[in-house]
């Protein structure tokens, strides 16, 4: 493992143990040449994922642009970091075990509001205004009409 702060490759695993929900291995290293320490995360990948845009082009799945957007969407709510975790870890492990390589960004994407729908309505709104592209406040309107309707 390259060092982040001086690019050497002789570093050293001082402390390991697996994350609180068992998905990944944070390893605490020290690097041999300038002596700083980090941390590393290890997780188990069962396959490349591929995101196929609304305009079919083809990109890797991107685990922390995932992470990132919920996490922008969970901002100043209550909802610690320990949990985001959570439910990033589940969103993808539901990716992977769908069987499928190539995975459509609106099946992503409805994944990610359900998911806020059961942890954060404040949240799960904030999504759907990007995810859905909100332009005017009628378009908030609407949506919250649909979400106040009964099922």
């Amino acid at each position: 493992m390259r060092c982040p702060f001086c690019g050497n490759e002789d570093t050293q695993v001082k402390d390991s143990r697996p994350s609180e929900d068992g998905s990944a291995i944070r390893r605490r290293r020290s690097c041999a040449g300038c002596s700083q320490r980090f941390t590393t995360v290890e997780r188990v990948q069962l396959r490349e994922l591929v995101v196929v845009k609304t305009d079919q082009r083809r990109v890797a799945f991107d685990r922390d642009k995932l992470a990132r957007s919920i996490r922008i969407a969970l901002r100043k709510r209550p909802v610690n970091d320990e949990r985001m975790e959570r439910i990033v870890n589940g969103i993808v492990r539901q990716l992977e075990a769908s069987g499928e390589a190539e995975i459509p960004s609106k099946q992503i994407g409805e994944m990610v509001m359900e998911t806020l729908k059961e942890v954060d309505a404040v949240a799960y709104v904030r999504f759907a205004s990007v995810y859905r592209n909100f332009r005017e406040a009628k378009d908030f309107e609407a949506f919250l009409g649909e979400l106040g309707a009964p099922e």
